[in-house]
C-alpha cells in the first residue's frame, strides 16, 4: 500500500528537494518558461500553483508564506506585481507542461513548463470564455434567444 506517498522525492533529500523546487519556481516566475525533466516539471507544478493562487490576494500574510517557500525577494515581488495581475480572473491551472522528447545524453523525458497566460501563440486564436461556470438547468432562457412558436396541429388548422 502506498498511503501518504503523494510527493515525488526526485532522488533527493528533503532540504535539497525544497531548495531545488524554490530555485526552479523563481526561474519560472522570472523567465515565464523553463525546460526540465517531466518528473521535475510535475513536482514544480504542484509546488508553484498554490503560491500563484496566494499571490492573487496581496496581503502581508500571503507574502510571508510565499517568501518562506521561494526565498528570493525579487521573485516574490514579480509574482505579486506582474503575474498576479495577469492570472487574476483564472480559477486555476496557471501552468502548462509540454513534453519535448528525450534528452540526448541520458534519454531522460524532457518537458517545458510555462505560465499559461504568458504564451501568446496558444491564446491567439481562442475566444474569451465566459467567467461563470454555472450552467443553466431548466430555468428561463436568455433575453437574446429567439422565440419559437409551436406548429399548429391538423385539428387547429380546420
Amino acid at each position: 500500500m502506498r498511503h501518504g506517498k503523494k510527493i515525488n522525492h526526485l532522488g533527493r533529500k528533503t532540504a535539497h528537494r525544497k531548495s531545488m523546487l524554490a530555485n526552479m519556481a523563481c526561474s519560472l516566475i522570472e523567465h515565464k518558461r523553463i525546460n526540465t525533466t517531466v518528473a521535475k516539471a510535475k513536482a514544480l507544478k504542484q509546488f508553484v500553483e498554490p503560491m500563484i493562487t496566494k499571490s492573487k490576494e496581496d496581503t502581508t500574510h500571503n507574502r510571508r508564506i510565499v517568501m518562506a517557500n521561494l526565498r528570493q525577494k525579487d521573485a516574490v515581488a514579480e509574482l505579486f506585481r506582474d503575474v498576479a495581475a495577469k492570472v487574476a480572473n483564472r480559477p486555476g491551472g496557471y501552468t502548462r507542461i509540454i513534453k519535448l522528447g528525450n534528452r540526448l545524453g541520458d534519454n531522460a523525458d524532457m518537458a517545458m513548463i510555462e505560465l499559461v497566460d504568458y504564451n501568446e501563440l496558444y491564446n491567439a486564436g481562442k475566444p474569451e470564455k465566459k467567467t461563470t461556470r454555472r450552467s443553466r438547468r431548466g430555468g428561463s432562457k436568455p433575453a437574446d434567444a429567439p422565440v419559437v412558436e409551436p406548429k399548429a396541429t391538423k385539428e387547429e388548422e380546420e
